[in-house]
């Protein structure tokens, strides 16, 4: 579905919702983002036509989520808030909790450098610039998207990334230009920040995160291995065919290693949006640190909506027209893609999977979700 079609289905029943129900009730507000919720996920999944997707939204207090088709092909079974998935790369903004909370707390500092964190392992300085926290936040650290490894087996793709290639790549000097000078999104940088922030803490990165964001908030469904194994969402390759659940491996858990479910990342969302709970590190986490101008390059931030600046792994897409500030990331996979976004000003936030890979469909669950902000957004 074009652009133009999503934002009139979102307005369309925006509309005829608000001549039929009285705005000014709490009822009524719930019933008004239950009822856009359901539409947007319906008019989503008949256009995709994936296997199965989950949709969620948080406004004001309330929340509401809504499945449609399948968790697997042909099963029968339809996904809700409950069904765990993973999630991918939304991972990066919950290492990026972890690094606002201990900076919050005087145990690590933004700037130090990645080579203060690492033992045994020298990294050499491109342009006279050591490869700081911050930089490994804002994807400006120069290093490549991917480490560079022998491919795994089939039945376990992510073998060859292990902790010691990491390093053994960073020793022998792998990035592409000074650190600080542009933008590269980078796998390789998250799960060298989770390793720094696990040096600093003396604690497993695994633990860490728990004891720092998932234990507190309550996400019980949020973590390294999938909870239940019965309520995971099978993922779907390009051509249709159900993709295996591969374990996370250890070296990953800084980029894209967490499973969780549209419930607690609707838990998550509500915390960002709630002034009371730990205002100093949710001051640094939707903090704005890098803009796009000047850097050189800036690739691949754009997929799900035109990055404007980098936060603490959060892509920021500043106010435009009716679209208020917004903070959102994107993730993809074996087989999932997702999206989450919240506007910090205006209590709204949106969280959309789908369980096959394609790219245009992921383009129209971000762009969905960005509409429905912008519709809902309090002004």
């Amino acid at each position: 579905m074009r652009r133009p079609m999503l934002q009139l289905a979102v307005a369309l029943t925006l509309s005829i919702l608000m001549q039929t129900t009285s705005a000014r009730s709490v009822a009524a507000q719930t019933s008004l983002l239950e009822e856009t919720v359901s539409f947007s996920g319906q008019v989503l999944f008949l256009e995709t036509g994936v296997p199965g997707l989950v949709i969620g939204a948080v406004r004001d207090g309330d929340r509401a989520v809504f499945g449609f088709g399948e968790t697997e092909r042909g099963n029968g079974v339809t996904p809700d808030g409950d069904t765990l998935m993973r999630v991918g790369s939304i991972t990066k903004v919950f290492t990026g909790a972890v690094l606002a909370e201990m900076a919050a707390e005087g145990e690590i500092g933004l700037t130090d450098s990645l080579q203060q964190h690492l033992d045994g392992t020298e990294i050499p300085e491109l342009g006279s610039r050591p490869i700081r926290l911050i930089d490994l936040a804002t994807h400006t650290s120069g290093l490549p998207r991917e480490l560079d490894r022998p491919a795994g087996p089939d039945d376990d793709p992510f073998a060859t990334l292990t902790h010691e290639a990491y390093l053994d790549a960073l020793s022998a000097g792998v990035q592409l230009f000074p650190a600080g000078t542009g933008g590269l999104y980078s796998n390789f940088g998250f799960d060298m920040l989770a390793v720094a922030l696990e040096k600093a803490s003396g604690k497993a990165y695994p633990s860490l995160l728990s004891e720092r964001i998932l234990d507190p908030l309550g996400l019980e469904d949020t973590g390294f291995a999938p909870r239940d194994a019965d309520r995971l969402m099978s993922g779907h390759g390009f051509d249709g065919e159900v993709l295996p659940d591969i374990p996370t491996s250890p070296a990953m858990v800084g980029a894209s290693g967490l499973y969780s479910s549209a419930n607690d990342m609707l838990t998550w969302m509500e915390w960002h949006l709630d002034d009371g709970d730990r205002p100093e590190t949710r001051l640094l986490d939707h903090a704005v640190f890098v803009t796009r101008d000047g850097l050189d390059p800036a690739y691949g931030f754009d997929e799900s909506g035109d990055m404007d600046a980098m936060g603490l792994g959060w892509i920021v897409m500043q106010q435009k027209g009716n679209q208020p500030f917004i903070l959102q990331k994107a993730g993809g996979l074996q087989g999932m893609f997702l999206y989450h976004a919240f506007a910090p000003s205006h209590d709204i936030g949106v969280f959309i999977a789908i369980n096959q890979f394609d790219f245009a469909a992921s383009a129209q669950i971000a762009q969905m979700a960005n509409d429905l902000i912008a519709q809902l957004a309090t002004r």
